[in-house]
């Protein structure tokens, strides 16, 4: 093959993986030369089937996000799990955000090597080795970390380790409900947290409260969760066991996830305890959205909350698969080469929505009876009728339901423009 060809199909960094250790951090990302390849989806010049995201809706997403937060006096902290994107963080933060949201050790380690430098990691830190990584990350005096906590037995583990240390942590008292996972569910279970707090003053801080919403499904039951949680943090002000915390920095009332994001800053944005409070919401899955369990969440929100009506616009699909249809077998029938290795399938199987025959000038959408059945590794099930115009090599593109399960399949991802020139390429730290 010729010098040109060879360069278009090995050196492409969309097919080619990162091989990036945790040693590897240091080293920045330089994406900037793509733009200047002039790659063009529609031109074949990316290897499908490949995740593609939009830059006009990704600019969208992030200023609805940071205006409906602003509009309630709160602030964002986007759940960094969903994409694990450090492009897509510093996106987010260059936008206003507060901090990123975090679920592991490992994750908050990958955020912080790329610039991140405030972190709520919503889960317990639990085990030896996540603790010594979160330590090396808290030499750093510009870094900014808190981890949740829901047992004395939880307490004491950290304390006795960053006492060790002579190190001293951020830790938010979480609350749980009955049926739902993590978090304390009574009174005694959340005075024995605080007092085994109280017992490693100086290494374990009391940084404010923290709950997830998402657990519960009735709208009355989440705002009664959220009012405990503010009466919590209330009382625990007046105790005065959140003065360590106050001196430092404001304290800290944080929930909301993808889908009451918006129940979340109501109840929350009442909150006054007397002292400096940062209100943080955390939702992660704004930035692309979907067009399933998201875009259905979305629709309520809008119709229920008046700050997203008065908005007059929404959150908007940004992410798309793109593949190729590899066999028409049956009249009724063709292959589409994406699988279970490509898409989320957890919430609904991937929807056709664009149809492209290279060669001719656009992308149309796809019929309506145009639908995914089934999934096997590699290849997808797509039901279509006996005369429909669609072809071998034909290109289709597929809105997904559940974006976390859709980054965590890629390592690179591809942003596009309006007229689907690649402009850069997202990579990924799963």
């Amino acid at each position: 093959m010729n010098d040109t060809n060879y360069h278009d199909s090995i050196v492409n960094p969309i097919l080619l993986p990162l091989n990036k250790g945790l040693g590897d951090f240091e080293q920045p990302l330089v994406t900037a030369a793509v733009k200047d390849l002039r790659w063009n989806l529609l031109r074949e010049e990316v290897s499908l089937p490949s995740a593609v995201l939009y830059e006009e809706r990704l600019q969208h997403n992030l200023a609805w996000m940071q205006q409906f937060v602003t509009e309630y006096g709160v602030k964002l902290a986007p759940h960094g799990k969903t994409t694990m994107a450090p492009a897509l963080f510093a996106r987010q933060l260059a936008g206003g955000a507060w901090g990123i949201t975090l679920a592991t050790a490992h994750q908050t380690r990958v955020a912080y090597e790329h610039g991140v430098r405030r972190v709520i990691m919503a889960n317990q830190l639990v085990g030896k080795q996540n603790m010594v990584i979160v330590s090396h990350l808290l030499t750093d005096p510009s870094f900014e970390f808190c981890c949740l906590v829901d047992s004395a037995a939880g307490v004491d583990l950290l304390g006795s380790f960053f006492k060790a240390r002579n190190q001293t942590l951020h830790v938010l008292l979480e609350l749980g409900s009955d049926g739902g996972r993590t978090g304390v569910r009574d009174a005694e279970q959340q005075t024995a947290v605080l007092e085994a707090i109280a017992h490693w003053k100086g290494h374990i801080v009391l940084a404010g409260v923290e709950l997830y919403e998402g657990v519960l499904e009735e709208e009355a039951d989440i705002r009664q969760f959220l009012q405990r949680a503010v009466t919590c943090l209330g009382d625990i002000a007046k105790s005065g066991q959140l003065g360590e915390r106050a001196a430092l920095r404001p304290v800290i009332l944080t929930g909301a996830g993808s889908a009451w994001y918006d129940v979340v800053a109501e109840e929350f944005s009442k909150a006054d305890i007397g002292l400096p409070l940062d209100v943080i919401l955390r939702p992660g899955c704004y930035l692309t959205h979907d067009v399933g369990v998201y875009r259905a969440s979305q629709e309520q929100i809008q119709t229920r909350n008046p700050v997203a009506r008065q908005m007059r616009t929404s959150l908007l699909p940004a992410l798309q698969l793109w593949a190729y249809v590899q066999s028409r077998p049956e009249p009724g029938k063709a292959i589409i080469a994406l699988g279970k290795r490509d898409a989320a399938f957890d919430a609904g199987l991937p929807q056709p929505a664009k149809h492209y025959r290279p060669g001719t000038s656009k992308p149309g959408a796809t019929p309506s009876h145009w639908k995914l059945t089934g999934m096997m590794d590699q290849h997808a099930y797509m039901e279509i009728a006996a005369g429909d115009d669609i072809k071998v090599g034909d290109m289709v593109a597929f809105d997904i339901s559940h974006p976390c399960l859709t980054f965590d399949k890629w390592r690179q991802i591809a942003v596009v423009n309006a007229e689907f020139d690649v402009i850069d390429v997202v990579h990924t730290f799963f």
